[in-house]
């Protein structure tokens, strides 16, 4: 079994490879709990479920980016991220180790209903009525 404390030549070419990170980072992302929500267009709500009830003041957005077919986690809203332009923070290797390709693909392959859609029934894109549900999931799977 794969864990995220690889060497980076196993790492190359997937989306924990495009990022760099210390073994504390990867310890304490195999250690917590995490929850992932696609709220938009590249991005991804992480929340760290380990804090319990305070875990709505650890939850961040991360943006998702793609390059060569390849989805990664490019930058996050955290201190961490911001302040380091070296290593990524903790948010966005969860992203990469733990939702992984099917969170990282499905954030960067979002669209949201077409505006001429939710303006014929009334339905709000986060809350969509069912024919324009039924309609865009068409459309993504053919």
């Amino acid at each position: 079994m794969a864990t995220i404390n690889e060497s980076a030549e196993k790492r190359t070419g997937t989306a924990l490879g495009q990022l760099n990170f210390g073994k504390k980072t990867a310890r304490r992302v195999a250690w917590e709990s995490w929850s992932f929500q696609i709220v938009g267009p590249r991005q991804v709500e992480v929340t760290n479920e380990s804090y319990g009830y305070l875990k709505a003041d650890h939850r961040y957005t991360v943006t998702v980016e793609e390059t060569d077919g390849l989805a990664f986690p490019a930058e996050c809203e955290c201190k961490a991220d911001q302040y380091s332009e070296e290593y990524a923070c903790k948010h966005r290797v969860a992203v990469a180790a733990v939702g992984g390709p099917t969170v990282l693909n499905a954030a960067a392959r979002f669209s949201p209903l077409p505006e001429t859609e939710i303006e014929k029934c009334g339905c709000t894109p986060d809350f969509p009525c069912a024919d324009c549900y039924i309609t865009r999931k068409r459309g993504v799977i053919e």
